[in-house]
């Protein structure tokens, strides 16, 4: 057996723009759509697909189900899978670990989210009644700060990003220039739910959530889709002309909480110890340094949350973050760019749709297809972070499978169309589905228009 006969690659991804909360498309519409482009870019369709992993955190449960039977019946084995912020990269992870357990050969992840308006868990006004994944985070928060009247996440990530100010001489304004950044990047992704490019003193006036937290510092209620294909090595190599078309993940991990979650730091209480525990295993099982990363998508559900982070994942000396931000190391022309989607400030944030937005940005990058000014030009090597309070953080890295840079062959768009299934290129423009395209993908084995209903009409009507 060969050495790499282990392997696991995305062999395709797809996403649906994302939206305000507002009920204009159901979850069911976009999960077909994001799950479609995925199937047209890995060259497969829902025939080859062997199990099928749905990633939500709102709703009734077997939504996995209701979104994958309008592709087809195949009876295949389905998951449905909630782990706070972290949903759909555990989805990812699951598939990773199928595949790379020689379960099955292609897998199919779909992160969806239906959301509605305003701040996760309303306003804290006591501990919970009833016992639930954050009564114990709560009540740690109630004894070290005291409970506010504001949203208990700000609350959290807010005390969190204090401490790291007080015991390294972070400012406020170091935390209005990560949003600024974020919001700078999504003026070039198509899918961002924000698209506003803002002053560091708008950032800074904007109404004030919980301190140093602002209203522009927070990711927003989002409605949402993301899907990859994850294959293996034999399935790849049935397939060598897609070869070029594949990203390894090289590295995964998916880590929770230990004691030091309790331990009366706001920062570990937000996840910052798992995230180093998480970044140091896949790293090294990617056979990678953190020094040989330059591109990051990294969970900025708050701007405080991404500068504790630089440090968790070891991009910089400990108590030096802030000065990353400084130099402007965080952004293009700097040490590594962090969150070229525009992250969740700006990209938005539905929940179980953001592992999966993460992971199609990195692979457009690693493949050279993000090329509207928001390529990360000379790299090999992507890193994700993905947290979900609770807690779950997963770290993947990814790699491109031919060991070349992503520029060291400039790719054409024309060649990027065909490619890509879709007659365009993905990366650049977010463009609805057509009926043909879905088609192209659903089952002809056991098919079911029933369960199709009127999905492709809705989106038809979108055109």
């Amino acid at each position: 057996m060969s050495s790499n006969q282990n392997n696991v690659y995305v062999l395709g991804v797809g996403m649906c723009k994302f939206l305000k909360p507002r009920l204009t498309r159901f979850y069911t519409e976009m999960a077909f759509e994001a799950g479609v482009k995925a199937m047209l870019d890995a060259g497969v369709t829902y025939d080859d697909v062997q199990a099928g992993i749905g990633c939500f955190c709102v709703g009734d449960t077997c939504r996995a189900q209701r979104c994958f039977y309008q592709f087809g019946m195949t009876g295949i084995p389905m998951y449905n899978t909630n782990n706070a912020c972290a949903t759909g990269s555990t989805g990812l992870n699951m598939a990773r670990n199928f595949v790379k357990g020689g379960i099955h050969d292609c897998v199919l992840v779909i992160g969806f989210e239906q959301m509605q308006p305003g701040p996760l868990g309303g306003n804290v006004t006591g501990a919970p009644k009833m016992p639930n994944s954050g009564d114990l985070r709560i009540k740690m928060l109630s004894e070290t700060h005291g409970l506010k009247q504001a949203p208990p996440n700000p609350q959290q990530f807010g005390n969190a990003g204090v401490e790291y100010m007080e015991k390294y001489g972070a400012t406020a304004r170091d935390f209005a220039e990560i949003a600024r950044v974020s919001h700078e990047h999504s003026s070039r992704n198509p899918y961002a739910q924000f698209q506003d490019v803002y002053t560091l003193e708008q950032i800074e006036q904007s109404p004030m959530i919980y301190y140093p937290i602002t209203k522009l510092q927070c990711s927003p209620t989002s409605d949402g889709a993301g899907a990859a294909v994850i294959v293996s090595q034999k399935f790849l190599d049935a397939r060598p002309e897609l070869k070029a078309h594949a990203v390894l993940m090289a590295g995964q991990s998916l880590a929770t909480d230990t004691p030091e979650h309790y331990n009366r730091s706001a920062m570990s209480l937000v996840g910052y110890d798992m995230t180093g525990r998480a970044a140091k295993a896949a790293l090294n099982e990617a056979k990678v340094s953190i020094d040989d990363v330059k591109v990051v998508e990294l969970h900025d559900c708050f701007s405080t949350n991404e500068l504790i982070t630089l440090e968790g994942l070891g991009l910089c000396e400990k108590g030096k973050a802030h000065h990353l931000v400084r130099n402007g190391d965080i952004t293009y022309g700097g040490r590594v760019v962090v969150n070229p989607s525009g992250g969740l400030i700006s990209k938005g944030h539905p929940l179980g749709a953001t592992g999966l937005a993460q992971c199609a940005e990195l692979t457009w990058q690693l493949r050279g297809w993000a090329n509207n000014g928001r390529l990360v030009k000379d790299i090999d090597v992507a890193l994700q972070h993905n947290l979900g309070l609770g807690g779950c953080v997963v770290i993947t890295v990814y790699k491109r499978a031919d060991g070349k840079k992503n520029t060291d062959i400039p790719i054409d768009e024309a060649t990027i169309a065909k490619r890509s299934g879709l007659g365009y290129n993905p990366a650049t423009a977010a463009r609805y589905i057509t009926r043909a395209q879905a088609e192209t993908v659903m089952s002809k084995k056991a098919p079911c228009a029933f369960a199709t209903d009127n999905t492709i009409d809705l989106i038809e009507a979108r055109l």
